[in-house]
């Protein structure tokens, strides 16, 4: 399942292709890499109706029957049909997570004595913005024992079927994702019957296995304006 992403666009670019009103992240990295558990920036529809940018952590609350001390949260949601995820299918508790390329761990390439390698993946070669279809909820309790409790904004994303890109590498899912203004506008506003037929594999020809991106050198990063 994808356990990491990475975002390289511009708080313009996801402003204007998701029609947000207004960027309450403060976001302002170049590139970066996002792991369970980081705060990312997510669109949603807030309170009064417009949509905004917000930080969130990645990481829905667990099923209670698989939290003990502590809930480190769950990224990736497949089974929608279970009574934990259906209060969270509503518009109001969907969100869509901007990223350029994804993760998915490559045992087949490991090297003896090293760790398992990542695949990633992304639309084309030039890693264009898309967006998972996710979930968002505030929520209060406690993620690291050492911090104790405190009050988060969680998000997590859907999975499906993994495509013909996806399956030589990972053969259990791949992230729903969206890829035009008219899909981000049915996820974000649509009843869940409308807007279910979302959680499907990405057609083959829209996906490509990409290298790692590249980090941005100092004189290199620049604000998100």
């Amino acid at each position: 399942m994808c356990n990491l992403y990475n975002v390289t666009t511009t708080r313009d670019a996801v402003l204007q292709f998701t029609k947000a009103f207004r960027d309450r992240a403060g976001w302002n990295e170049a590139s970066f890499d996002v792991y369970p558990g980081y705060q990312a920036p997510i669109v949603r529809v807030a309170e009064d109706g417009q949509r905004e940018i917000a930080r969130a952590t990645w990481g829905m609350p667990s099923p209670p029957a698989y939290v003990k001390n502590y809930d480190p949260g769950v990224t990736n949601i497949r089974n929608v049909n279970s009574p934990h995820w259906r209060r969270w299918l509503g518009p109001t508790s969907r969100c869509v997570v901007p990223f350029t390329s994804f993760a998915e761990p490559d045992p087949s390439s490991k090297v003896e004595g090293g760790r398992v390698p990542n695949a990633w993946f992304a639309g084309n070669e030039d890693r264009p913005l898309m967006f998972f279809a996710g979930f968002w909820t505030p929520w209060k309790g406690v993620r690291k024992v050492r911090d104790g409790e405190q009050e988060y904004e969680l998000f997590g994303f859907l999975t499906t079927s993994p495509n013909e890109i996806v399956s030589p590498i990972h053969q259990k899912a791949m992230p729903s994702i969206l890829t035009t203004p008219e899909e981000v506008e049915a996820w974000l506003t649509a009843s869940w019957d409308e807007a279910r037929h979302l959680q499907r594999p990405l057609p083959g020809n829209m996906l490509v296995i990409v290298p790692p991106q590249a980090k941005p050198k100092p004189d290199e990063e620049g604000l998100l304006l």
